[in-house]
C-alpha cells in the first residue's frame, strides 16, 4: 500500500470516527486498518490519533495531517482528470442516499442512464427518509429536500420542490370543496410524519398575507406514497410534494384544493461532507441530475 492509499485510509478512519467503522466501510479487517495506521505513524515518527479504550481523538499533528491529506488527494484527483480527460473512465463505488419516494419515482432513469454512460462505476443506493450521517456511515453524497441545518455539509441546489393540497373527487363530493381558510380547517387531513403534535399548513393569499392553520389528521404515515393512496381512496386532504402527486392529478384521481393560494416551496439539494473533496463521479452525477430535472421539473409540467 502506497502513501496515497495510507492517506485515504487515515482520512476514512477520521471521517468514520473509529478504526472499527472505517474497517466496515472499507470492507477489510479491523486489524489491517489498525496495523496500517501504526505503520503510518511510525513512518511519520509522530502520533496522529490518541487512542484509549473508550475513544480516539486527533492529535495536533493528526489534525494538520488530515487537512493536508484531504487537500493532496483532491489535487491528485483533479490532476488525473486533467490528464485523462475521459469522463467515461469513472470507476469505483458510489454510495448515495436519497428520500424514499423521490428516489423510487425520479432517480430510476437518471441512475440507469448514468450507469450506462460509466460501465466501470458501481452503485450502492439507500432510499430512506431517515437523516443518514454521511461520514459515519460512509456515504459520498445525499439528496435532501428541505432546510439544511447541519453546517458540516456542503450543498448544491438541484431543483425547486413545489407542494399541493389535493383530495379525491369522491372526498370532495362528500365533504365539500373548501373555498375559505375557515372551511378548510373543518376537513380531515392526511399527515406526513408520526409526531404527536398537530400538523400545520401555511397558505399565502394573492395579497401576500400568510395564513397558518392547524390540521386535524385522520391518518398519519411516514411515507408519501402511502398517503397518496389514502388520498385517492378518499380519506382526506393530502399536503404533499407535486413530485409525488403529479400523475394522480393529471389522471383526475386527485384534484387541487385551495389552488388560488400559494404554498411555500422547498429545495432539493445534493449534500456532501464539507471537509471532503468531492469526487468526479459525484460532481458529474450532480450536474447530470440538474440537467435532467432543471428549475422547471417535468412533474410540474404535466
Amino acid at each position: 500500500m502506497g502513501q496515497l492509499e495510507d492517506m485515504t485510509m487515515f482520512i476514512r478512519v477520521v471521517d468514520a470516527g473509529s478504526i472499527t467503522k472505517a474497517a466496515e466501510q472499507l470492507n477489510i479487517a479491523k486489524s489491517a486498518v489498525s496495523r496500517r495506521l501504526k505503520e503510518l505513524e511510525m513512518r511519520l515518527n509522530t502520533q496522529l490519533i490518541s487512542r484509549t479504550t473508550r475513544n480516539s481523538t486527533l492529535t495536533e499533528a493528526g489534525q494538520k495531517y488530515y487537512q493536508e491529506a484531504c487537500s493532496i488527494l483532491g489535487e491528485v484527483e483533479l490532476l488525473n482528470e486533467k490528464i485523462s480527460g475521459v469522463a467515461s473512465q469513472l470507476e469505483g463505488t458510489m454510495r448515495l442516499t436519497a428520500p424514499l419516494s423521490f428516489g423510487l419515482m425520479h432517480l430510476n432513469d437518471i441512475i440507469h442512464n448514468y450507469a450506462q454512460q460509466h460501465p466501470q462505476l458501481s452503485f450502492e443506493l439507500d432510499f430512506s427518509d431517515r437523516q443518514i450521517d454521511l461520514v459515519e456511515e460512509g456515504y459520498e453524497m445525499a439528496i435532501r429536500i428541505g432546510e439544511l441545518k447541519d453546517s458540516s455539509y456542503q450543498a448544491k441546489r438541484l431543483t425547486v420542490i413545489r407542494r399541493v393540497l389535493c383530495a379525491s373527487p369522491e372526498y370532495i363530493k362528500q365533504a365539500g370543496m373548501p373555498d375559505t381558510i375557515e372551511s378548510l380547517k373543518r376537513h380531515s387531513f392526511l399527515q406526513y410524519g408520526l409526531q404527536n403534535k398537530q400538523g400545520e399548513i401555511l397558505l399565502i393569499d394573492t395579497a401576500g398575507q400568510r395564513h397558518k392553520i392547524e390540521t386535524s389528521s385522520r391518518i398519519k404515515a411516514n411515507n408519501g406514497n402511502f398517503l397518496l393512496d389514502m388520498a385517492i381512496k378518499g380519506h382526506g386532504i393530502a399536503y404533499m410534494p407535486t413530485f409525488i402527486a403529479y400523475e394522480s392529478l393529471a389522471k383526475g384521481e386527485l384534484v387541487p384544493v385551495m389552488d388560488d393560494y400559494h404554498l411555500p416551496t422547498l429545495t432539493a439539494y445534493a449534500v456532501y461532507p464539507k471537509n471532503r473533496f468531492l469526487s468526479q463521479r459525484c460532481r458529474l452525477l450532480i450536474d447530470y441530475i440538474i440537467e435532467q430535472i432543471g428549475d422547471e421539473p417535468y412533474w410540474d409540467n404535466i
